[in-house]
């Protein structure tokens, strides 16, 4: 029998449901709660859910519900990491004394809002490390050369600034990849994605059944990630060619103030190659697919049951209400 192509990744039933890689856990996401299973260092699983929000209003509308979701997903993909590094944290190290900004924090907030102001915090500083690293410096970059190369074609200067973005994106995650303890949250990635699969192939959730899964699946965030770098350089050669916009710092402002509408497209994008199985959408996903070998390796058993548990937690109890 032939080998399965994880590009095809062909089900019977596309879910709604999906989840984020956590330090030693899981996270997972149905219409209606939210799980997070961490194994714990005596072995057992620490679990949390909590009910989901419905959107509502501008966050049902296309183009800007992307916005929302994506925002949404940040916030509570921090605060489920943390709260997965302080379960999976076996307590040999010394308490360490709170200082700077924590301090301040502590000292000036309730223990809820303090914890609520810190995951914000800390969200932003991750949109803003990812947006800084993958759009603006490339563009930084670039305008360097061009103060040595001072006759450089706006278009090549696009151009330039689109392969910088790409090579940065790759070479992060490579570099990412390599990191023992990251490594291991991308093994619990390849879960998930397995997990969600054995689901939606409408098989039974057991490790045996899951462990066969493709561990590539089409909407994950890692190709989110490169479709927002793909429309950024787009909009870059259709935008600031015809407008011959050379000033660096405006390029950057123009780089900031468009990724509201490059997120909202990317979201819509996803949505579409995601739920259908056509040789056009499988070419357009392809790229971001194999952005996964970077992202996704190959779960032990253990990690596959963490999956099943936060995957078996979220799924409704009407049957199709979870339906792509």
């Amino acid at each position: 029998m032939a080998k399965k192509d994880p590009q095809v990744c062909s089900t019977p039933y596309k879910t709604t449901c999906g989840g984020q890689a956590l330090i030693e856990g899981i996270m997972m996401q149905g219409p209606e709660r939210r799980a997070v299973v961490v194994r714990k260092p005596d072995g057992t699983l620490d679990i949390t859910t909590s009910p989901v929000k419905k959107r509502t209003g501008l966050a049902r509308i296309p183009f800007v519900r992307g916005v929302f979701v994506f925002c949404g997903s940040m916030v509570n993909g921090v605060k489920a990491l943390m709260h997965s590094a302080e379960v999976s944290d076996d307590g040999t190290g010394e308490p360490e004394e709170l200082t700077g900004l924590d301090k301040w924090i502590a000292e000036h907030f309730s223990e809820e809002k303090a914890a609520s102001l810190i995951i914000t915090i800390a969200a932003v500083l991750g949109i803003a490390f990812s947006v800084g690293l993958f759009i603006l410096l490339p563009t930084a970059v670039t305008g360097l050369i061009g103060l040595v190369w001072t006759g450089m074609p706006l278009w090549f200067r696009a151009v330039l600034e689109g392969v910088l973005k790409v090579v940065i994106f790759l070479l992060y995650l490579f570099l990412c990849s390599r990191l023992k303890e990251i490594h291991r949250v991308f093994e619990y990635h390849g879960a998930e994605h397995k997990t969600i699969y054995c689901y939606e192939n409408g098989l039974e959730l057991t490790v045996e059944n899951v462990r066969k899964q493709p561990r590539h699946h089409p909407r994950c965030g890692t190709s989110f990630l490169f479709v927002v770098i793909v429309v950024s350089i787009f909009l870059s050669i259709v935008i600031f060619t015809p407008l011959e916009i050379e000033n660096t710092w405006l390029r950057m402002l123009l780089h900031l103030l468009l990724l509201p509408l490059i997120v909202g497209v990317t979201y819509e994008f996803n949505r579409y190659v995601g739920g259908h199985d056509g040789p056009v959408s499988r070419f357009l996903r392809a790229p971001g697919m194999w952005m996964q070998n970077f992202t996704t390796f190959e779960p032990d058993d253990s990690m596959i049951e963490v999956g099943i548990a936060a995957l078996k937690l979220v799924l409704p109890e009407e049957k199709g209400a979870d339906r792509w």
